[in-house]
């Protein structure tokens, strides 16, 4: 039996409305902070690429921070057959000073990059709320970097929910006038 074309019709555009409903119910709140690049040499050859760190904030997470790390595309040459194509690695921390609390940490990682870049490295770091600032350095030659980000307190408070017209359950709406259907 096959189906008629307006309820296959009507299946699709029903499908795509509660998709478009579903992806767009929940507005994002995280903030991202750019920091300045930390060109570096690379270890395993004579490498040299620029490193980028930022980090993400959210109500969703107060007082805590996701760092991340990412190298651009080495430009240098390796040991081995693939000499103009090498993987060249570079230990990297960013360290930070919340300075409303006096807290302190460091987020220590060792960055493997190649021709194509790097993976992204990230970490939570518990900063706790306030004013962060960060000094983002290598273990080998670099010009160190420094960036400074917010970090909030605490979870904004949810928008109250609207109240259901009397002897309807939550979710449901009133069905429509037979007179008003054509």
């Amino acid at each position: 039996m096959r189906t008629p074309s307006r309820a296959r019709t009507a299946l699709l555009f029903g499908g795509l409305a509660a998709a478009t409903t579903l992806t767009t119910a929940a507005p994002c709140s995280a903030q991202n902070f750019e920091f300045p690049q930390v060109p570096s040499m690379f270890r395993d050859g004579i490498c040299g690429a620029s490193i980028r760190t930022w980090a993400e904030t959210s109500p969703e997470w107060p007082g805590r921070a996701i760092v991340n790390v990412k190298s651009l595309p080495i430009v240098g040459v390796g040991p081995g057959e693939w000499s103009f194509a090498p993987l060249c690695e570079t230990g990297i921390t960013v360290a930070w000073r919340n300075m409303n609390t006096g807290a302190v940490g460091e987020y220590r990682e060792t960055v493997v990059s190649g021709i194509y870049g790097s993976i992204q490295y990230a970490r939570f770091q518990d900063t706790g709320p306030g004013h962060i600032e960060v000094s983002i350095f290598t273990d080998t030659a670099n010009i160190p970097q420094r960036g400074s980000f917010e970090v909030p307190s605490q979870a904004a408070a949810p928008a109250p929910r609207p109240t259901p017209p009397e002897g309807l359950a939550p979710g449901l709406e009133p069905a429509p006038d037979p007179e008003d259907i054509g």
